[in-house]
């Protein structure tokens, strides 16, 4: 398996069924769709939560204000710099983001991947200063929000707080997840299933979805070697419960790999 792809060739034992034999090629996270006077972008970060508390765009015409459209980053561009000044959040339009920091030995630790309609950088509003880089991992585009300027909307508008708050406890729970004490196997899984399901939300069917991350980031994010991944990738492609060709992978048995990841996932 080398650094770009996970390097695992398909065939019929592991491969999702369909009239002429082969997997279908998986949908990509959809592209933004610019909202109108009326509707947010189809990627908006504060979309879902808006329009369950009755907001409309127009209701929130402030916030919609407060939005720049930066980008696209290539891949392997940093967005931000741990150390540089935090002045704004970078709330994800279209393709895929990682966070990571250098340790002393020059190691580097992954912390996390960003995908459409999610938020980075929430982890610098103390103290002020970004944690980590964020590093596109392909063509990514963002909507970037002046923190001050959201804070004293936020002063206004209980939702646009509320949001805040449940992105960065949900980006807090999964790292705190990480760090127990979980086998291989359920580490993975953990991470084949919230991937998935974060695509789901986004539209992607069928459990098929592609993996911008190399077989190393992966690792680094759990804490495993990225020999043990390529191992426990290919347990659970003899299992018949994925389908991996290159990036693209598919969950075959979604409800066996949940009940897998569940000591991560349901602590």
């Amino acid at each position: 398996m080398d650094e770009q792809a996970l390097g695992m060739k398909g065939d019929r034992s592991g491969m999702a069924p369909n009239h002429s034999g082969k997997s279908e090629t998986p949908d990509r996270a959809p592209l933004a769709v610019e909202g109108d006077a009326y509707a947010f972008c189809t990627t908006c970060a504060f979309s879902s939560a808006c329009v369950a508390a009755g907001y409309d765009k127009r209701e929130l015409a402030e916030l919609h204000c407060l939005i720049e459209h930066v980008g696209p980053f290539e891949p392997g561009a940093h967005v931000f710099r741990a150390g540089d000044r935090f002045r704004s959040i970078y709330a994800v339009r279209s393709g895929m983001v990682k966070t990571m920091t250098m340790g002393v030995d020059g190691r580097e630790h992954v912390l996390g991947f960003y995908l459409p309609s999610e938020v980075v950088g929430l982890n610098a509003i103390y103290p002020e200063r970004y944690p980590c880089d964020a590093i596109a991992l392909e063509e990514t585009e963002f909507c970037r929000f002046s923190f001050p300027a959201m804070s004293e909307l936020a002063a206004r508008v209980p939702i646009v707080l509320q949001h805040l708050l449940r992105m960065l406890s949900k980006e807090l729970g999964m790292a705190s997840h990480l760090a127990g004490d979980h086998t291989a196997d359920e580490r993975m899984a953990a991470f084949l299933v919230d991937l998935g399901e974060r695509y789901m939300r986004l539209g992607v069917r069928d459990w098929h979805f592609r993996l911008s991350m190399s077989r190393t980031d992966i690792a680094n994010h759990l804490r495993l070697a990225s020999e043990t991944v390529s191992r426990v990738l290919g347990r659970f492609r003899a299992q018949q419960l994925v389908y991996i060709e290159g990036r693209d992978v598919q969950l075959l048995d979604p409800t066996r790999m949940r009940a897998l990841a569940s000591p991560v996932l349901d602590p």
